[in-house]
């Protein structure tokens, strides 16, 4: 009897996780189109799920994972579970990170390479994922950003650890500190992906666009010197109307779907075992650097959870206003301020019921009632 018996996908009952295998092939694809495919907790354990029965089945050659959709491949971690959850239990957002861990080193420990197929922005922990992935293929209406400085969090999960083996270390800093977006033919060229597909046609149902030399599509291994490779490039403003369906313009992946199954293709017809290996041996610098620095990521970002820069940023997100950066920076530079707590340190006493610990702000007694004007500092 097999140690290491083959099953099918739909065996694992995943409920936030698409997944599916054929033709040495697993499909793996985040199924939340609603959140942008942010991921919850629950999506956590079943990608995890997921990456570890096809890193197990002999029958799967290359994995290939995605979010479902046509907006996002992942926008990170799910900001409202965040807010509503682990800004109130910041002890649990500790228990959280250790499932993102498993999430991730089941993308890099797996033996099988990985090949992001960015159907969608792909920001913050969605990086993330397709930094932890082998190859990746970009389609031209997709985006690539950070947001951890924005959202009161730190890209730590990946991004600082691996943007720097990608880009080299100044575009990473420029990365991680400013939270600029990034388009397909930009992060191709930066080193953030492989390569970059068409995937917006016009009302002549044709992609609008259209390279020289023949080429159909970009990608680092053929970009040999040209002086201009587009013939025709689209637009912002033509990206924007394919998203929405609007004058005639459309999202169309079959291109995209076309170069990742070359890829899967070629990878199939490579030996399985050299092919692990050279995995194995290509990750040194990625695995030390995660392993370097993730546990403390893990511990430091639980801390974090508990003062005020988590909670502004993940509920003005949440709200949909803009966030108070400077009213948190002046309060660290005023001299009686304080950029941590809330309402202040936890530096009041009530006479009247001896209750301690309470916000130096308050003015009032959050157990008895009483007026805090005659309390006294601890």
């Amino acid at each position: 009897m097999a140690m290491f018996p083959q099953q099918s996908a739909s065996s694992l009952d995943l409920q936030e996780v698409r997944y599916e295998k054929t033709d040495w092939v697993a499909h793996i694809a985040i199924d939340r189109p609603h959140n942008y495919n942010a991921y919850s907790t629950p999506a956590l354990m079943e990608l995890v799920a997921a990456f570890e029965d096809a890193s197990r089945d002999d029958r799967v050659a290359v994995v290939v994972f995605t979010g479902v959709g046509d907006r996002a491949f992942c926008t990170g971690g799910d900001v409202k579970e965040y807010q509503e959850s682990y800004t109130q239990k910041p002890r649990d957002y500790w228990k959280y990170m250790s499932c993102f861990k498993a999430y991730i080193e089941s993308i890099t420990n797996c033996p099988k390479p990985v090949i992001a197929r960015l159907n969608g922005m792909a920001v913050g922990g969605g990086n993330e994922s397709q930094l932890a992935c082998d190859l990746s293929v970009m389609g031209e209406h997709a985006f690539i950003a950070q947001v951890g400085t924005s959202v009161g969090s730190v890209a730590c999960g990946g991004s600082t650890q691996w943007l720097p083996l990608h880009v080299g270390d100044r575009k990473a800093r420029g990365i991680l500190f400013l939270n600029n977006r990034y388009n397909a033919v930009t992060s191709l060229a930066m080193g953030l992906v492989n390569a970059m597909v068409p995937t917006v046609k016009g009302p002549d149902g044709a992609f609008v666009t259209q390279f020289t030399d023949g080429r159909t599509f970009l990608a680092d291994w053929n970009t040999d010197p040209w002086d201009q490779p587009f013939a025709s490039r689209v637009t912002p403003d033509q990206i924007k109307k394919a998203q929405k369906g609007a004058d005639g313009f459309s999202l169309d992946f079959s291109l995209l779907d076309e170069v990742v199954a070359g890829l899967c293709e070629k990878i199939v017809q490579k030996f399985p075992e050299c092919t692990r290996y050279t995995k194995a041996q290509v990750n040194y610098w990625k695995d030390a650097a995660w392993h370097a620095t993730v546990g403390h990521a893990r511990d430091w970002l639980a801390i974090h959870y508990t003062s005020l820069e988590p909670h502004e940023g993940m509920t003005a997100f949440v709200e949909k206003r803009k966030t108070d950066y400077v009213g948190v920076r002046e309060r660290a530079a005023d001299p009686d301020g304080s950029s941590e707590f809330l309402w202040g340190p936890y530096a009041q006493a009530c006479t009247e019921c001896g209750a301690t610990g309470i916000p130096r702000d308050f003015g009032f007694c959050g157990k008895c009632g009483a007026a805090l004007k005659a309390a006294v500092n601890v």
